[in-house]
């Protein structure tokens, strides 16, 4: 079962950066190696927690994630100022992952969640209300040489038909969420710097990002702002070049230390290619088809389709282990996993809406046919044993897919494809392009 990440990083440069010296302007790529959350580098490592409490977080978040998101796509933002609603409050019981990084001059560490729900990068900034006590001062952008507000006839700031500016010519954002209080402050610009693999120093300039100074209940100690990889104008994906890629491998290994997110035109965009749709920052993709074996289901592709603005279709997301399914697709796949099963495990009941057998999937799932997910223009996207279930207690397995219909009859018609059926895959999103890109590879080949 995969369980929550968190996500500290070293960065490599192309080329390599001179050790001890930032590296200006906009860097080529930026390698960011990934560790789990509960790694022993991790601040919210705890020696004493057990897997089967690590594998219910990260059935929480999972769960959490996707109403979320299904409450997102049903919603329509009514602030006066620039609105860039994100999912759920940054928090560690809601997010998989996590993200360090330098801002300033001087430079002062942050520790942020990484959501491609969320378009903006923001950090709290003093005078700050609600801030947390993290480790580390609270960045002061009266104190940084290299911080400037971006003024309100800047082309971020005047573009959206919703932006207001105070007295001061300063551009003003408010970061609401599904679940949680909204944060808000300046749109600014500032540096960021980040560590290399050899210790040198990679400084990215002129980053446009929300200084928070009202940051709700902000109360994780660890947590300085918002990492949004969601795609926007103003979001940072789009300021490196509107590419990037991430490679995960198996998500049950606290001591895989190969995971990594690609930023820039330096990502990996190798594979077979599907079209990808953005719309309001979220990532939306079109699948046709579900195989077990090789044996196409019987299921009809227009349940998978996007028929609104707002409403249906499927998200690629990294926030959720689990991927869920509409309905009429959840029950095919379910029915076919039942056929193979059944005649020889014993079901263990554990909810009416998750398919769970006693026994051990390493031992008792040997040679159980892999699952396909096919998407427009020809993509797969290959689930084997491991991406597919997870063990939830030590003798009993569920399967890692669950029916989009578990938040209640109103949230019926979209589906997601979360992170366990990633893995073992670089997926790479070429937004300029409008296609995503799935390449099966073991991530470790990917470290040069």
């Amino acid at each position: 079962m995969a369980v929550a990440l968190a996500v500290f990083y070293s960065l490599i440069l192309v080329p390599i950066a001179v050790a001890g010296t930032p590296t200006p302007s906009r860097p080529s790529r930026l390698i960011i190696e990934l560790i789990h959350h509960d790694s022993v580098v991790s601040p919210y490592h705890d020696p004493n927690e057990n897997a089967a409490n690590r594998i219910q977080r990260a059935i929480n978040i999972s769960i959490a994630r996707f109403a979320y998101l299904q409450a997102k796509v049903k919603s329509y933002s009514s602030n006066n100022i620039i609105d860039y609603q994100a999912d759920v409050f940054p928090s560690k019981v809601f997010s998989l992952f996590f993200m360090n990084f330098t801002i300033g001059q001087p430079p002062i560490p942050q520790f942020t969640v990484m959501d491609t729900g969320s378009t903006l990068l923001w950090v709290q900034c003093r005078p700050c209300l609600d801030c947390s006590q993290q480790f580390g001062p609270i960045f002061d952008p009266s104190m940084s040489s290299s911080y400037a507000d971006l003024p309100c006839y800047s082309e971020y700031c005047w573009y959206s038909p919703n932006v207001k500016c105070n007295f001061l010519n300063q551009c003003l954002y408010n970061q609401t969420y599904i679940r949680g209080p909204s944060a808000s402050g300046v749109l600014a610009t500032e540096q960021l710097i980040f560590k290399t693999s050899d210790e040198g120093k990679i400084r990215v300039q002129d980053v446009v990002f929300g200084c928070g100074h009202d940051n709700g209940k902000f109360e994780d100690r660890h947590l300085s702002g918002v990492f949004g990889l969601g795609f926007s104008r103003l979001s940072l994906v789009s300021q490196l070049g509107s590419t990037f890629s991430y490679c995960v491998g198996n998500l049950n290994d606290p001591y895989y230390f190969h995971n990594k997110l690609v930023l820039g035109h330096g990502a990996r965009i190798e594979g077979d290619s599907t079209p990808l749709e953005v719309i309001n920052g979220r990532y939306y993709i079109t699948l046709e088809a579900i195989s077990i074996g090789g044996k196409m289901l019987d299921i009809d592709p227009d349940i998978f389709t996007r028929k609104t603005w707002d409403n249906g279709g499927v998200i690629i997301d990294s926030g959720s282990s689990a991927t869920w399914l509409v309905k009429a697709g959840y029950d095919a796949l379910l029915h076919e996993v039942e056929s193979l099963l059944d005649m020889w495990l014993t079901r263990y009941r554990f909810d009416s809406w998750t398919l769970c057998y006693r026994g051990t999937a390493s031992h008792d799932l040997i040679g159980f046919p892999a699952v396909t997910f096919h998407f427009a223009g020809g993509a797969e996207l290959v689930l084997d044993v491991d991406s597919l279930f997870f063990q939830r207690w030590p003798h009993s397995f569920c399967m890692a897919v669950l029916p989009s219909f578990v938040n209640g009859e109103n949230y019926t018609s979209l589906s997601l494809i979360g992170m366990m059926a990633q893995q073992n895959y670089n997926v790479a999103y070429d937004i300029g392009g409008k296609k995503l890109a799935f390449e099966r590879v073991d991530c470790e080949l990917l470290d040069d």
